[in-house]
């Protein structure tokens, strides 16, 4: 099919749902009244989603991405390697290294010093699982968790890095996976959107890189599938509430008004942008009853907020924030991200990484818990990890009790669970000196397969014609759904 004439239908498709949406602004009005009876039909249309997805049955209908950016200590966390204390402050022996890029940190460095985890480890579970003293609400959640050891990527700096995970791709511009499950599924709660987006606060090293809203971003597809992002204090979303003098029926009126506006010129240019201003509109009056319900944590039982822990009622905290993403699964939200920064430790690992631990350990725990309790696990997906791993050898001084960690994309852990998920798994295997990957290698856009796939999508037909070309969240190379930990 030529290119224009597949915009032409692509445009023609949303001309259909624009004209069957031109209803929304009573409808929305009708929730705010209490009519709920006369919303039932237009939201159901809000964001549809594609006619042809799912591909297959999904095991997940929502998923919950726990985002450590800055990257965690694989060594200090979950890949244990004990053979390396005899090896302390010895040289990292090329055969491992193999002449592999290093960033400008520790290029210019004379040696390589191996640097052994000052942590305890144990196992854990029916799996084995080696976990460290640093996470011992999660070591008591093994047998609920597939454990990933081989995750690798190209990146080798954070920006990139992250955006290659987030978006297919280390250059900005492309769709986020969020993006991606909001175009592709739709969205099952007209009030709230489908695409949500914390970044919390963190109590380890405060010199952290910068998070670009791009990482939640549409790229290109149309603006209506970005994440919406959750502020930590005044509004939840910024300029949600009416300004002084504005009530609601006014803002109605003024919203209805900007909606036949927008509408004409929808139907005299074709525009999908047009589209999206309506319904971002529409979502945005919706949301002014329904983001302080959602945020409204009173109607919490005190063993709930206890179980999150004691950061649970501060806002903007990673408790507060797990407890949010929770209270938005029971409303079907599609897709929750919760970007937790800090986890870059160049220096003074022994000082900060505790604290971050400290910050996400009993708090994820909760969530998975929490999910479970309320019969929500089954059908939501948990992802918890970064962009990508720390170097065995140590940056700067190294000491028996502190040391630093480089940037190491060649292996790297994260965990899933939840729908879809295969529990009590650890899989893939390194080195003895967590540097290479010995086994079941996973690349970054075979995860993100895997994610797609618990979600009912074939990663390789989840495509949108952009720039000539078919462009795919996992990329043009023949990718794979990690099936050994897939229930």
């Amino acid at each position: 099919m030529h290119p224009a004439e597949q915009h032409f239908q692509y445009l023609t498709r949303r001309h259909f749902f624009g004209q069957a949406g031109l209803g929304l602004g009573s409808a929305a009005l009708a929730t705010l009244m209490g009519n709920t009876a006369a919303v039932a039909a237009p939201a159901a249309t809000a964001n549809p989603g594609l006619p042809d997805l799912p591909h297959f049955a999904p095991k997940a209908k929502r998923a919950i991405y726990l985002f450590a950016a800055g990257a965690p200590s694989q060594l200090d966390t979950f890949d244990y390697k004990p053979k390396l204390d005899d090896l302390f402050d010895t040289d990292l022996p090329e055969s491992i290294r193999k002449g592999q890029r290093l960033t400008t940190m520790t290029s210019g460095q004379s040696r390589f010093p191996i640097a052994p985890s000052k942590f305890k480890f144990e196992q854990y579970g029916q799996s084995g699982a080696w976990v460290s003293e640093l996470l011992p609400h999660t070591a008591k959640m093994v047998d609920d968790l597939a454990i990933v050891r081989t995750v690798h990527t190209e990146a080798i700096n954070h920006d990139p890095a992250i955006t290659y995970i987030c978006t297919g791709n280390q250059l900005p511009g492309r769709a986020s996976l969020g993006a991606w499950l909001s175009y592709g599924l739709g969205s099952t709660n007209a009030d709230l959107p489908s695409f949500v987006v914390m970044t919390p606060s963190w109590t380890g090293r405060q010199q952290a890189q910068a998070l670009y809203n791009r990482l939640w971003g549409s790229g290109f597809l149309p603006t209506r599938y970005q994440g919406v992002s959750l502020r930590s204090s005044g509004d939840p979303v910024l300029f949600l509430s009416n300004p002084p003098g504005v009530s609601t029926e006014l803002r109605r009126r003024m919203l209805d008004r900007l909606e036949a506006f927008n509408q004409k010129t929808f139907e005299e240019i074709g525009d999908p942008e047009t589209r999206a201003r309506i319904e971002q509109a529409e979502m945005a009056f919706r949301m002014q009853s329904s983001v302080p319900e959602l945020t409204d944590l009173s109607g919490e039982s005190k063993s709930t907020l206890e179980m999150y822990g004691d950061e649970v009622t501060k806002p903007g905290t990673f408790a507060a924030s797990c407890l949010l993403a929770r209270r938005m699964a029971e409303r079907d939200v599609r897709f929750v991200q919760i970007f937790h920064r800090g986890w870059d430790q160049h220096g003074n690992l022994a000082g900060d990484l505790p604290k971050q631990c400290h910050d996400i350990d009993q708090p994820a725990w909760a969530l998975v818990q929490d999910l479970k309790e309320r019969g929500l696990l089954d059908d939501t997906l948990v992802v918890f990890g970064g962009e990508f791993g720390r170097t065995v050898y140590c940056q700067g001084k190294l000491t028996r009790e502190n040391y630093g960690r480089d940037h190491h994309p060649r292996c790297f852990t994260i965990w899933m669970t939840g729908g879809g998920i295969k529990r009590g798994v650890v899989h893939g295997e390194t080195d003895d000196f967590s540097y290479n990957i010995v086994k079941d290698p996973v690349h970054i856009h075979d995860l993100n397969a895997t994610i797609l796939h618990t979600l009912g999508i074939d990663h390789r037909r989840l495509v949108y014609k952009h720039q000539g070309l078919d462009v795919r969240l996992t990329g043009v190379e023949e990718q794979h759904p990690v099936e050994a930990i897939l229930a």
